[in-house]
């Protein structure tokens, strides 16, 4: 089983169906089970700027104030959300689209209180998502959670797929971002790591800058709540795309 995170960088806006969502279909239909859990900061920074709303990133994290998290809740759990899913059952798959509060997936709370309605994940509970795939079904999760007071919450959606990727003890956690990998030597793209352990990952993140810290973070939880591998990858090409999945490119994290 396989949780792939869909990173917005990688999602084209020009195509009228992804050649990622054609490729996943046509494993998907071969029998392998994948859930996909999806990003969206290039379609987020987008409608932001069209409505003339200015957001700050602190380590990796959107800082996200009631105003922002309005645009980015209708962004991820609406118009990604919606496109992805609506591809894929044209693909031929039996896909659901869902946010990552829904049923009782996760439950978050506030990460920090400088950075507004951004979450960390409190609880996790992958029921939902069993009991999909059990059914046939292909969920596809934006990272919009909850807290148990019913407070909408912007959640980072590689940590995201990182605990549910370790809560279903996936064989691997997929990464499709907008790098080659994990950099032995942040951000020099020449360094770039083919197989690390976790405990050396740990040891180097303390370096990492931006994007990268909060990939970082998310291989390192799966690992440790139960995923047996992680593998991070510039999932832009497509070509790039079907080599990750032979195991002939990006970063493989192990335990």
């Amino acid at each position: 089983m396989i949780v792939f995170k869909y990173g917005g960088h990688a999602i084209s806006e020009e195509v009228e169906v992804e050649p990622a969502i054609e490729f996943l279909a046509k494993i998907i239909k071969a029998g392998e089970k994948i859930v996909i859990v999806h990003g969206g900061g290039p379609q987020i920074n987008r409608e932001l700027e069209v409505h003339g709303i200015v957001s700050e990133m602190v380590a990796g994290l959107r800082k996200t104030t009631p105003e922002v998290f309005e645009v980015v809740q209708r962004t991820l759990s609406g118009e990604v959300l919606r496109n992805l899913t609506n591809q894929l059952i044209g693909q031929g798959v039996n896909a659901v689209g869902i946010s990552a509060g829904d049923g009782s997936l996760i439950r978050a709370k506030i990460a920090d209180p400088e950075l507004g309605l951004v979450g960390d994940i409190a609880t996790i509970d992958p029921t939902l998502i069993k009991n999909f795939l059990a059914q046939g079904l292909t969920p596809i999760i934006s990272p919009i959670a909850v807290t148990e007071e019913g407070v909408g919450l912007n959640l980072n959606a590689d940590l995201v797929a990182g605990a549910i990727g370790g809560a279903l003890s996936a064989d691997v956690v997929m990464f499709s971002t907008d790098v080659a990998g994990i950099y032995r030597n942040w951000p020099d793209a020449n360094s770039v790591i083919g197989t690390i352990g976790v405990e050396e990952l740990i040891a180097i993140a303390k370096d990492f800058q931006g994007g990268m810290i909060p990939k970082a973070k998310a291989a390192i939880n799966a690992i440790e709540s139960g995923a047996k591998t992680v593998r991070i990858f510039d999932g832009r090409t497509i070509s790039n795309l079907a080599r990750a999945f032979s195991g002939e490119t990006g970063t493989l994290v192990v335990a």
